[in-house]
């Protein structure tokens, strides 16, 4: 059986190489969205750093919401791939109602002509594609180096 340690341990490492890959990819797709041509500076940086925020929230509550419905006292070792599917599911699902809340209803933020727009979600690529390599990438990276240290 795995120690609670463990699984703290486990998630620690998913959130905290989520919160940098999250940090990185809102950087990167800044000039996918119109702040980056009408914005100031500081604008733009805080715009980053709210995002990121953000991501770190919506990544802890999908894991947490994906350990909940599919965990089980053995995870990481036992329903990995059950709570990866859960918590990219979550995220991405999270991303298409956000990205239509701050977008249509509140225009919050906009895209630049330069985002690729998902037609039956008129979602942007680069934000959905965010939800589904960073959480997969994050969570592959915290269970090997959990299973590097349970090797010790």
């Amino acid at each position: 059986m795995v120690d609670w340690n463990e699984r703290f341990r486990t998630a620690g490492i998913y959130l905290g190489v989520s919160a940098i890959a999250h940090l990185a990819w809102e950087t990167l797709q800044l000039p996918l969205y119109t702040i980056w041509t009408s914005a100031a500076r500081w604008e733009i940086a805080f715009a980053v750093v709210h995002c990121t925020l953000g991501d770190a929230l919506i990544a802890l509550a999908s894991l947490t919401l994906a350990l909940i419905i599919a965990g089980t006292k053995d995870w990481p070792v036992t329903r990995f791939n059950s709570v990866l599917l859960l918590t990219v599911a979550t995220g991405v699902a999270y991303t298409v109602f956000s990205e239509w809340l701050n977008i249509v209803v509140r225009s919050n933020w906009s895209y630049s002509k330069l985002m690729p727009v998902v037609p039956t979600t008129n979602t942007g690529l680069s934000p959905l594609l965010q939800w589904v390599v960073i959480p997969i990438l994050a969570l592959l990276v915290a269970r090997r180096f959990a299973a590097s240290n349970r090797s010790k």
